[in-house]
């Protein structure tokens, strides 16, 4: 008998994955039909990339920072100890290029960007303005998606490198507290760091991008159930973000720094 309840709920659920990721897989393509026959909507993408990049920029940062204090605040307490203050700046510009920075990035715009991107396109569907684009003979794909997947593309790098530089100067604040000198604190830095540690973050960046991006799109373009359907594609969007940037940046991780 439960085995007869719990069969139905399997099936539901496999087949909810299943029509997520075919979805996503036709959303990334029609993206990049429209991407490469060049319809672009220069003026809507340009506003996206104000809103994902320029006012993402100061809570990515600030979080940044405060990351890269902590981190410190453990990684040169034990390290001083042992004698070893010459690696503080190092660890904490490693950790960052490769793993803090891409991810914090991810995170913070998938909660600031993501959600409001599928709440935008949500708010939209109920109140039929994507049909309205479509008799117009307007693709909502070429008007609506592709700008915030390009914006995405074009900003992700560029917060990952702001959030890189708060990082290790909320490190290198931190580390002067423990005794560490600047000049110990840089030459740190470049003894342990290599440029591919800096590339292979922004690297993650790309596909981290994509999966905000078209995953807050995906959920938006299928909201259904009025004002309360938008609240529930908001809330998928971003736990479906989320779950996507981790689980990417564990084979992202394996694939680009296993072997350095």
């Amino acid at each position: 008998m439960w085995l007869d309840e719990e069969s139905p709920r399997r099936q539901g659920a496999l087949q909810a994955s299943l029509e997520f990721v075919g979805a996503l897989g036709l959303l990334l393509f029609a993206s990049l039909r429209g991407i490469l026959q060049a319809r672009i909507e220069l003026r809507e993408t340009l506003h996206q990339m104000a809103f994902i990049g320029a006012a993402s920029a100061p809570i990515v940062a600030l979080t940044s920072a405060f990351t890269g204090a902590v981190v410190t605040l453990y990684s040169a307490s034990l390290l001083v100890d042992v004698g070893g203050g010459g690696f503080v700046g190092g660890a904490i510009a490693l950790a960052m290029t490769r793993e803090l920075a891409p991810i914090l990035t991810g995170i913070m715009v998938t909660a600031r960007c993501g959600s409001a991107i599928a709440a935008q396109l949500g708010t939209m569907k109920i109140t039929e303005q994507i049909d309205a684009l479509r008799a117009l003979a307007v693709s909502p794909v070429q008007y609506l998606v592709i700008p915030r997947v390009l914006a995405s593309l074009a900003m992700f790098p560029m917060l990952c490198m702001s959030a890189n530089a708060a990082g290790v100067l909320g490190g290198w604040a931190v580390a002067q507290a423990f005794g560490v000198a600047t000049n110990t604190f840089l030459q740190s830095i470049r003894l342990l760091t290599e440029p591919f540690d800096l590339i292979g973050g922004l690297l993650k960046t790309l596909v981290f991008a994509l999966i905000v991006s078209l995953v807050s799109c995906q959920q938006g373009l299928g909201t259904r159930g009025g004002a309360a359907g938008v609240g529930h594609a908001t809330t998928r969007a971003v736990v479906l973000s989320m779950v996507l940037i981790f689980a990417a940046n564990y084979f992202l991780a394996d694939l680009l720094f296993a072997e350095r």
